[in-house]
């Protein structure tokens, strides 16, 4: 638990820092290293991932979950801001969309280093926390029509989304190039340097979290995560054992911590007292989380009561996803009080995520594998 601790440290010194240092300078490069960061994360998520193809039903259920448990936090948080702060729907849509994903990389890192690596949560988050980023990024797609419009350029991200989805089910890990963890931070570098000569020569957004995440599906992972009984308490690449490259994974998710902090906006209180701030941000966090709950309705005759508690506040933690979703709001001129409360509230359930891991490790109890 004091890997935990320690991310959680890096993330509230972030946070200070964005608040107490003018970046505006540095913005350019905080925001490149941080989807460096998240690149290597997602690379070592889509290693990690797997699907049966000749029984794609089983799949249909948690495809089902990780959706509803997407739109509902997007939704109720769209709904208070729209009524409360009497915010623009189209705004509201988009900032609300904040609470939508699971953070993927952050959550399985973190239930790794609680030691939960083989458990029937560890195996169903990893499903539905996929699912539920693979959604948002999707979802993102009609609100970024609703405010730039049915630009040529945007069909082109759109096209090579696609591709990248029907790339990771076609060639899902065929390819035998190195999957070493520095082999994984260079691909990452590589990807980010591609993303960002995109974006500045063709106008043209490559999504790095879903190219990431597909450059891990296509590795080949000679390590199967589905039989984990090799590695009792942990899986190897998600927290490596020992040497230079232990060192180097846990640089680079600390790194990857402090920067989400560090990319957080300037918070704006205009007329509004802390209190009031305060309160807004509880209730959005409430909306959020509480939309986060709907495993705990499925999944009766695999596990208890228990089991699918801990599932429901294992995907309550946010982080990369939501934090890109508040930079592309911001990228679009949304600002003042519900830009303000949707980053401070994103901000306290980064904080508390080694809380809610410590919530599911007290629900499960002694670790089950799955």
């Amino acid at each position: 638990m004091a890997q935990i601790l320690f991310y959680s440290v890096l993330l509230l010194s972030g946070i200070v820092c964005s608040q107490v240092f003018d970046l505006s300078s540095l913005r350019f490069w905080v925001q490149t290293v941080t989807m460096a960061c998240l690149a290597y994360i997602m690379i070592e998520v889509g290693l990690e991932f797997t699907i049966n193809k000749k029984n794609l039903k089983s799949y249909g259920l948690d495809y089902f979950v990780a959706a509803s448990a997407a739109t509902l936090p997007w939704i109720l948080c769209a709904l208070y801001f729209a009524s409360v702060f009497k915010t623009g729907w189209k705004e509201a849509l988009l900032v609300g969309c904040f609470a939508a994903p699971t953070s993927a990389g952050v959550l399985f890192a973190m239930l790794a280093a609680a030691g939960l690596g083989t458990t029937w949560v560890f195996k169903k988050a990893r499903v539905l926390a996929i699912f539920d980023d693979l959604f948002t990024v999707l979802l993102l797609i009609p609100l970024k029509i609703m405010f730039v419009g049915m630009n040529p350029k945007l069909f082109y991200g759109v096209a090579m989304s696609v591709f990248l989805l029907v790339a990771a089910y076609k060639w899902l890990h065929l390819i035998r190039f190195p999957i070493g963890k520095a082999w994984l931070f260079v691909y990452g570098i590589v990807l980010t340097a591609l993303s960002v000569g995109l974006e500045r020569t063709l106008h043209v957004h490559l999504e790095v979290l879903l190219a990431a995440f597909v450059i891990g599906c296509v590795l080949y992972n000679p390590h199967d995560p589905d039989l984990p009984a090799e590695y009792a308490h942990e899986h190897r690449f998600l927290e490596p054992e020992s040497g230079f490259v232990q060192i180097l994974d846990r640089f680079v998710k600390s790194a990857f911590m402090f920067l989400v902090g560090l990319s957080l906006p300037k918070i704006v209180l205009a007329d509004t007292t802390i209190q009031a701030v305060l309160w807004h941000v509880l209730w959005i966090s409430l909306l959020a989380n509480f939309g986060k709950c709907l495993p705990l309705f499925f999944y009766k005759k695999e596990v208890g009561f228990k089991e699918r508690l801990a599932l429901s506040v294992a995907m309550f933690p946010r982080g990369e996803v939501g934090g890109g979703v508040l930079l592309i709001a911001l990228g679009y001129g949304l600002s003042g009080l519900s830009a303000t409360i949707a980053g401070l509230s994103l901000a306290l359930n980064l904080v508390l995520i080694g809380f809610f891991i410590v919530i599911v490790k007290w629900l499960i109890g002694k670790p089950r594998q799955a």
